[in-house]
C-alpha cells in the first residue's frame, strides 16, 4: 500500500505493508534517530510528531499517517542542538540511546505548556526512559530551556 506524508517538510511516497508500525517505516528510510527498545509502548524512545504532537511511532500504523505531517528529530536541528547543549552543561548527557525521543518531547512541551510546574514537566516526561541518569540533571535542563521560574 502506498501513502503519501510529509516528512520533515519534505513530501514523499513510501509503500508500507498494512501491519507495519511508523518507527519501523521510519528506520526503513532511514530516520536512524528513531529506536524502539521496550516493545510495549513504554520507553519513549520511538517519539516523533505527527501533525505537531508527540506520538510514538511504535504504536500507530504507518497507513494511519497518510496525508500528515511528521517530524523527527533530524527536522528540528537547531531546537535540538540548543536543548542538547543545555543537557550537557547539566550533566544530564550519559549515553545518548534515548535522547532523540527525550529531546523531541521536550520540544513538544515547549510548544504546549507556558511556565509549567515540576510536576507538570514530570507527569510530562514520564514515557520517557533513561537507563543512564537519575532524572535530576535531565529535569533541571528541561527548567533551564523551558526558562521555568520558580515560585
Amino acid at each position: 500500500m502506498q501513502i503519501k506524508v510529509t516528512i520533515n517538510d519534505k513530501l514523499v511516497t513510501w509503500d508500507v505493508e498494512k501491519d507495519e508500525f511508523l518507527a519501523d517505516t521510519l528506520r526503513s528510510h532511514g530516520f536512524l534517530s528513531v529506536k524502539k527498545a521496550c516493545e510495549t509502548s513504554c520507553c519513549g524512545l520511538c517519539t516523533v510528531w505527527v501533525d505537531d504532537k508527540s506520538v510514538l511511532s511504535c504504536s500507530i500504523l504507518s497507513l494511519r499517517v497518510h496525508g500528515k505531517k511528521i517530524t523527527t528529530i533530524e527536522g528540528v536541528p537547531k531546537e535540538a542542538e540548543e536543548f542538547a547543549r543545555i543537557l550537557t552543561a547539566e550533566g544530564a548527557e550519559q549515553c545518548g540511546f534515548c535522547s532523540p525521543g527525550f529531546i523531541m518531547n521536550v520540544l513538544a512541551m515547549k510548544n504546549e505548556l507556558v511556565n509549567p510546574s515540576e510536576n507538570e514537566i514530570i507527569h510530562y516526561l514520564t514515557g520517557n526512559l533513561c537507563r543512564c541518569t537519575g532524572y535530576m540533571g535531565q529535569l533541571r535542563a528541561v527548567k533551564t530551556y523551558l526558562g521555568v521560574v520558580e515560585g
